[in-house]
This record gives structure tokens, C-alpha cells and sequence, in this order.
């Protein structure tokens, strides 16, 4: 039964593939709004969320099926100690789609391979978070007509931010990628990142503690919040919070075309001043990872033979 944990586990054909079909989607919501009828998506959340699992569920609802919700581990029977495991195991009992997420990494990789249906990686940890990054890649699409030759610059949180691993993971696999890495010393991008992936593949990057120097050079800025809940220190977390702030001035040297991207939520890396620029392409990112995550479910189920 194939599962969605890592964003390596699409093909850049098949992501090519379901930007096309989020695209479709778009332009005509009509022709997929029974394709999943009688179909149950499960979603697992044992971690807090607004965006990934209302998105889920939406997506769910806005092609036909249903949804049955988990949304915290205190209101589930991993209160009681139950495994991972286990829990999947049941879950794909009732439905035909599981969509989970956990504070710890691997956890979804334990469930796909003791689920019976397909699972999708909703964040796991510090470690993944593959619909993220299609949502990700459906708006730089969107806003910049493709992605080879782009100058993405990742500011903030690169040591424990999934999003931004996966990010580099599928950016990395189009041609003439540069990337540019913005982030105090302590929260710099892990090193198995750094070399597994661009290293390896001759990707040329740059590490700089300074946003304002490279900012002019930037065709994308992706924002991260610094997250407290990834320290273990509260000091460590107070003292880089705000290491990164985004506002109006600081835009004045980017480029008319750059495209400003956060994951969410934002707390104040991202002055709300911003939020007007046209440059500023965060809440598309979020109406763009509802498209996805229905062209993601309708690819599985279909895969699976259930629709």
C-alpha cells in the first residue's frame, strides 16, 4: 500500500503531475466534487494544527467524502499508551485514507507500514512534512512560472524546520537551483541536510547570518518561525525568537517579483505591514495546500483502487 512520508517518495514527474491536477482543480472544482463519495479520510493529529488538518479535511469534504478526526493525543487512546502502531492499525478499519501527524520523527513512517491504507505524512517532528512543501511548490509555481534557475532564500529556523528540509529535498531536483540560507549560528541548516543533499549534488548555496545582505538577490523568501516547542531550553528560545523580522523596509531592496512564503503559523517573523505587498504569497501558500492535498488523495486512493 503506498504512502506519502517523504516528499522524496513523489517523483518530480508525479509532483509535476499533481500541480497539473491542482491546477485543474482550480479551474474546474465541479468535476471533482462526488470523485470521492463514501470515502473516509482519517486524520491523526497528535500534535496542535489549524492549517494542515482544516486542509485536510476540507480537501476531503470539497471532493465528496467524509472525515473522521483525532485532533490532540489526550482525546485518543495514545492517552492510555497505545501505540502508534496499534492505533493505525484500527484507524484503517474505518477509513480508506489516514492523514497523521506527530512530534516524533519516524512516527509516520511506523504508520504506513502498519496501516492497510494509504497514509500521508501530516509533519512528523523536526523531520518531514511533504504536503507543506507541495503547497509550497504549487504556489512558486503559480507565482513564478516554473522552477528552474531560482534563488531561494530560507530565513530563520533551518536546523529544526521541517518544512524547510523538505523544501530543499524537492527544490533541489530541478535544474540551476541556488540557494541561500539565513539563520542565527545555533539554528543553522543540520549538516546531513547540507551534505546529502547539495553538496552531493553540486547545489550551490550560501550561509549568511545576514538577511538584509542577500535579500536584493532573492527570487523567493521563505520565512520560518522560530519554534518553541522544537527547544528544550526556554532561554535558547527567548533569545532567538526574534532574530528575524520581515517589514516593509526591509522589502525595499528585494526584487518587484520576489515571492514572500511562510509556512504558518507566523508569530512576528513577518511584520502583518507586509501582509499588503503583492509580494506577499503566504495565505495563497495556504489555499494552495488545499489543491494539493485533494490531487494527493485522489492520486492514492486511485493507486489504492478504491475510487
Amino acid at each position: 500500500m503506498r504512502s506519502v512520508i517523504d516528499i522524496l517518495d513523489l517523483s518530480t514527474a508525479e509532483i509535476d503531475e499533481l500541480i497539473e491536477t491542482a491546477g485543474d482543480i482550480i479551474k474546474n472544482p465541479a468535476n471533482y466534487a462526488e470523485l470521492c463519495r463514501g470515502k473516509k479520510l482519517a486524520t491523526l493529529f497528535f500534535e496542535p494544527s489549524t492549517r494542515t488538518r482544516l486542509s485536510f479535511e476540507a480537501a476531503m469534504y470539497e471532493l465528496g467524502g467524509n472525515v473522521l478526526s483525532v485532533a490532540g493525543g489526550n482525546t485518543s487512546s495514545a492517552a492510555k499508551g497505545e501505540s502508534v502502531a496499534d492505533t493505525v492499525k484500527t484507524v484503517s478499519c474505518y477509513a480508506d485514507i489516514i492523514a497523521m501527524r506527530h512530534p516524533k520523527e519516524g512516527a509516520a513512517l511506523v504508520a504506513a507500514n502498519n496501516a492497510s491504507v494509504p497514509v500521508i505524512n501530516g509533519g512528523d517532528g523536526g523531520h518531514c512534512h511533504p504536503t507543506q512543501t507541495l503547497a509550497d511548490l504549487l504556489t512558486i509555481r503559480r507565482e513564478k512560472g516554473g522552477f528552474s534557475g531560482l534563488t531561494v532564500g530560507l530565513c530563520g529556523d533551518l536546523k529544526f524546520g521541517r518544512t524547510v528540509h523538505s523544501l530543499i529535498n524537492a527544490l533541489s531536483r530541478y535544474e540551476n537551483m541556488r540557494f541561500v540560507l539565513i539563520s542565527p549560528e545555533e539554528l543553522k541548516l543540520p549538516s546531513y541536510v547540507k551534505n546529502d543533499v547539495l553538496k552531493r549534488k553540486n547545489i550551490p548555496y550560501e550561509q549568511t547570518t545576514d538577511l538584509l545582505s542577500v535579500i536584493p538577490s532573492l527570487d523567493v523568501l521563505y520565512m520560518t518561525r522560530v519554534q518553541r516547542e522544537r527547544f528544550f531550553n526556554e532561554e535558547d528560545y527567548l533569545r532567538l525568537k526574534d532574530s528575524y523580522i520581515l517589514t516593509p523596509e526591509k522589502l525595499k531592496t528585494a526584487k518587484e517579483d520576489m515571492c514572500v512564503l511562510h509556512p504558518l503559523p507566523r508569530v512576528n517573523e513577518i511584520s502583518v505591514a507586509v501582509d499588503d505587498d503583492p509580494r506577499a504569497c503566504y495565505f495563497k501558500q495556504v489555499k494552495n495546500g488545499k489543491y494539493m492535498r485533494m490531487a494527493l488523495i485522489l492520486m492514492l486512493l486511485k493507486e489504492a483502487g478504491t475510487i
